[in-house]
């Protein structure tokens, strides 16, 4: 893309492009918050897997903070199930949230396109 002077914008344009630069942000930190919460959950059902394959009576531990703590592995299953319901709820409204910003982004920049060709 060729550098833009500022100078020589409207201010509407100006706005637009300042919009622009916000929206590709907000973008941006959302496609991070979404890989975050893809990491945790698969992170969150490799657990429940191996939870599921374990003896009722076998250990287990949780971490909390730096330490481990002793649990019951029904009572740690239901948490990690929990925990995979509430992760998938935020992934699903981060995807939503990230393709309306998609779309705006789009959309400004094709204004933009079509301002800057007049």
């Amino acid at each position: 893309m060729s550098q833009i002077n500022l100078d020589n914008l409207t201010e509407e344009q100006k706005k637009k492009l300042l919009n622009l630069n916000n929206l590709q942000q907000s973008f941006e930190f959302l496609t991070s918050q979404r890989l975050q919460i893809e990491s945790t959950l698969r992170e969150t059902e490799l657990a429940i897997e191996e939870l599921e394959k374990i003896k009722p009576e076998d250990a287990v531990y949780k971490a909390i903070g730096g330490i481990l703590v002793k649990s019951e592995k029904n009572k740690l299953l239901d948490e990690k199930k929990s925990l995979k319901v509430t992760l998938e709820m935020r992934l699903k409204t981060l995807k939503q949230k990230e393709e309306r910003v998609k779309t705006q982004i789009e959309t400004m920049s094709k204004s933009l396109q079509a301002d800057f060709q007049k």
